[in-house]
């Protein structure tokens, strides 16, 4: 497994270093100097370098590389996950921004949370909220003080992403289900790229150790059910599971079943590629008048959601030829300004009503050149956020919490829909 973790600064300085096993020394560092931080190899090739007989697998925070060093046939995908937990974990504890200086003045805390989330090579407990039980450091404090009798079955259980004896006034769940529209739009109006991925974001604050039921609209669970009335559902192609979701009953009926974590946490990732409901409907006129340096635009955006939502913070950002010189623009609603900088007339428009159609129009004055160059057209992006609503059609069809109380839950549900990468070229 693992040999040793490495803390690099962007010199190549060994800043934090932790030998797990014997079959690796602190040499290795210079070799990875070299052939990958000095030769500039980051960004650009793979994150896994192969030096003499030794594997190393490297990640990047700020101007810091997380490496980890193993001379065995490893899983790569584990290693990486590692490094991701573990640069999350200290975050939790030196802050979002943590950085060299702060690694150094934590040096006590840092090799604690190694020694606690590794054992001889094999990474083991990474839940922080399991972790701040014991390590108290840092920005993290604990809650209340554990029993240290109940340390052992906590970080060595089944289920060490939550502690026994949790209490809480009122027992809610709150559930934000966020999704990112990616459209790519040809200039003849052909869908060269068109998919939603979501997140299901929950926040628990529950009595005891409950257990939910979560249950999505989908079609593979709609199409068993019997209800001659029921609503179509939503074909999910894949999705990725917090730790806590049983995934054997999700592979046998496709229910949600989990014990969830205390506080914030990301219940579960998917991706949705038909039947997808665009939030806007961009239809662009570009027309270049050679002789003249003018060229003309026209376009038409239309909202394609319900009457009764909004769409917020709605930024079109349309691309102009470099050489522009003046513009002259009219819109229905919202502000457009040319933004050289950006080569762009970016507009901006607070809250576009759902079913409606705006209309956009603008004359570019362009300087002569000396030599003619074709303009290359680069698409036009549209950025926006439009709340309760979802794109792919996904919607929480039900939450059940049993626990042995049987104790009263308030649930609250928001969806908010975003652009991604929300492009029409033209």
């Amino acid at each position: 497994m693992i040999s040793m973790i490495l803390v690099l600064n962007q010199k190549g300085d060994i800043m934090i270093s932790r030998q797990y096993r014997d079959d690796v020394s602190r040499a290795a560092a210079d070799s990875f100097r070299l052939q990958v931080i000095a030769a500039k190899e980051t960004g650009t090739q793979a994150p896994v370098k192969r030096i003499e007989n030794c594997s190393f697998l490297y990640t990047r925070h700020l101007n810091m590389y997380f490496v980890a060093l193993t001379r065995s046939n490893v899983n790569p995908a584990l290693v990486f996950e590692y490094l991701f937990q573990k640069i999350r974990i200290l975050k939790a504890y030196l802050g979002e921004d943590f950085d060299e200086n702060s690694m150094r003045n934590n040096m006590t805390l840092i090799y604690e949370l190694m020694d606690e989330t590794m054992d001889f090579g094999y990474p083991q407990n990474c839940a922080v909220d399991v972790l701040r039980l014991y390590i108290n450091l840092g920005n993290v404090r604990p809650q209340d003080e554990p029993d240290t009798s109940q340390l052992t079955s906590q970080i060595t259980g089944a289920i060490d992403w939550r502690r026994e004896g949790i209490r809480h006034k009122k027992n809610e769940v709150y559930i934000d289900v966020l999704e990112s529209v990616n459209l790519l739009l040809s200039s003849t109006g052909q869908i060269l790229r068109n998919e939603v991925t979501g997140q299901v974001q929950m926040n628990t604050k529950l009595t005891g150790m409950p257990e939910c039921k979560f249950g999505l609209n989908d079609k593979l669970v709609i199409e068993k059910e019997s209800s001659q009335n029921r609503k179509p559902g939503v074909e999910i192609d894949d999705c990725t599971f917090h730790r806590c979701v049983r995934l054997g009953k999700f592979d046998a009926d496709r229910t949600i079943t989990f014990i969830p974590p205390d506080g914030e946490f990301e219940l579960m990732r998917y991706r949705v590629t038909d039947n997808i409901n665009l939030p806007f409907r961009i239809i662009p006129i570009f027309r270049e008048h050679q002789g003249q340096n003018r060229l003309s635009i026209n376009m038409k955006v239309i909202a394609n959601f319900a009457s009764t939502l909004f769409a917020t913070h709605v930024v079109v950002k349309i691309p102009v030829p470099k050489n522009t010189a003046k513009t002259k623009i009219k819109t229905s609603f919202g502000r457009a300004k040319y933004e050289p900088e950006q080569h762009a007339i970016v507009w901006r428009v607070k809250r576009f009503p759902g079913c409606s159609e705006c209309v956009f129009g603008a004359d570019v004055d362009l300087m002569p050149t000396v030599r003619h160059k074709a303009w290359s057209r680069p698409p036009i992006n549209v950025d926006f956020q439009v709340p309760m609503f979802t794109a792919s059609g996904v919607h929480v069809r039900f939450l059940r919490v049993y626990d042995k109380s049987g104790y009263h839950t308030n649930r609250w549900v928001r969806y908010i829909t975003k652009a991604g990468g929300y492009q029409v070229r033209i």
